[in-house]
């Protein structure tokens, strides 16, 4: 063989080598032939309308409904009740739940929902994904808050996303791109968010827009990371972990959550399916700091860090929005951005009133100085009359049945 055949014959060789095998060229154009048809899916309506696949999060074998009060035990008034039951009605909701004292109160499902119906969560998954880190670091698996990003995600060494720390994820100071919408296919939201590979997107596309920690912007893309991370950090698929760490203790019903691909990374940032009441038990956890039965399934003080807002944002916490000043209209995105904002009528009742807030207003609201807990899931609310975020929780507690020793808690300071 000449030497000129020898150079031919290598460079040959190279280039098979970089070529994908026949198999799994085919496999990247099936999946990319399955991104355009959820992409053309999701861009005809409001959003997808199914998510495929989905993967079973079990829950605990013995879940039984909690038990509603009896008359005797009510500490609300009924009528305060009714009201907020037609409210509820009125706003296209599925389910009202209303918890105080350790018992519920009142129940309703709305247009064949019933108990067992599994509610698409939409954003109600962010709060989620704050308890499944809490969960982690009191299981050893993450060191703490503060433990960087890079420790889980080693492809990050050497680039600006480096600094990240675990509860920028929480508190949306990743430093991420913010979240925002596009028509096009090849645009970094829609493939972070459709791709059947879509952490491979997340880990090498999505682009980071300011250092971590420096400023607060909402983005999907920055709570679907939790699912990478959890799963890197305690060897188990995210549904997995949820499943055995998080629900079953709880005695809660499961459900399911979507999956990029079979086997594939699971969406934590939305897309989980569960009954109503599931809601209802992860929020009893955190009006109990973290306990169920006395056992403790979150770090000691991790629920007051959730309550906690950055200065970067004083209406969120991690996974969690807090009443803060009043301000008659708030939203998902940084304070100083013109984006859709949702009205709050009236102040709420309670300064140290926080909530779960999801698409379509899919709202639960906590009040520890009460001990009370409002549901409300559901379609998206009718444009007019608008839907207001203060007034179910003002209905109920303005309807409060005082114990002996309880005192209405400070109303939410005015600007």
């Amino acid at each position: 063989m000449t030497s000129f055949t020898l150079v031919l014959s290598v460079i040959a060789a190279s280039l098979a080598m970089a070529l994908p095998p026949p198999a799994q060229a085919k496999a990247a154009d099936d999946e990319d032939a399955l991104y355009l048809k959820r992409f053309e899916s999701n861009t005809k309506s409001t959003g997808l309308e199914t998510y495929d696949p989905l993967e079973d999060v079990p829950g605990a074998p013995d879940a039984a409904p909690l038990a509603v009060a009896n008359d005797v035990n009510w500490l609300i008034s009924p009528e305060a009740i009714g009201k907020a039951r037609a409210y509820a009605e009125a706003n296209r909701s599925k389910a009202l739940l209303i918890w105080r004292g350790g018992q519920l109160q009142s129940a309703d499902y709305f247009g064949g929902t019933a108990p067992d119906t599994q509610i698409v969560s939409r954003s109600l998954a962010k709060p989620l994904t704050a308890i499944a880190i809490g969960r982690a670091i009191k299981l050893g698996f993450i060191k703490s808050l503060d433990q960087k990003v890079v420790d889980f995600i080693p492809e990050w060494r050497h680039t600006g996303k480096a600094t990240m720390l675990v509860r920028h994820l929480l508190d949306m100071r990743s430093g991420l791109l913010a979240q925002g919408v596009s028509m096009d296919p090849a645009n970094v939201w829609n493939r972070a968010y459709l791709h059947p590979r879509h952490e491979d997107v997340l880990i090498h596309d999505y682009p980071l827009s300011n250092p971590p920690g420096s400023r607060y912007d909402y983005s999907n893309a920055t709570s679907e990371l939790v699912a990478l991370v959890i799963e890197r950090a305690t060897k188990r698929r995210y549904a997995q972990f949820l499943s055995e760490e998080v629900f079953k203790p709880l005695g809660a019903h499961g459900g399911r959550i979507w999956v990029n691909r079979p086997q594939g990374l699971a969406h934590s940032g939305c897309c989980i399916l569960l009954p109503a009441e599931t809601w209802l038990r992860l929020a009893i956890l955190l009006i109990n700091d973290g306990k169920i039965d006395g056992r403790e399934l979150l770090p000691t003080g991790y629920v007051a860090k959730m309550r906690t807002p950055t200065a970067e944002n004083p209406y969120y916490g991690l996974g969690v929005y807090v009443a803060g000043t009043y301000t008659q209209r708030r939203g998902y995105a940084n304070p100083a951005l013109s984006f859709p904002k949702v009205l709050h009528g009236a102040p709420y009742r309670a300064a140290d009133l926080f909530l779960f807030d999801g698409n379509a207003n899919q709202v639960v609201y906590i009040v520890p100085s009460l001990n009370l807990i409002i549901l409300r899931v559901g379609d998206p609310p009718p444009r007019d009359p608008e839907w207001d975020n203060a007034v179910l929780p003002n209905l109920i507690m303005d309807g409060i049945r005082l114990r002996p020793g309880e005192v209405m808690p400070n109303p939410q300071p005015a600007q």
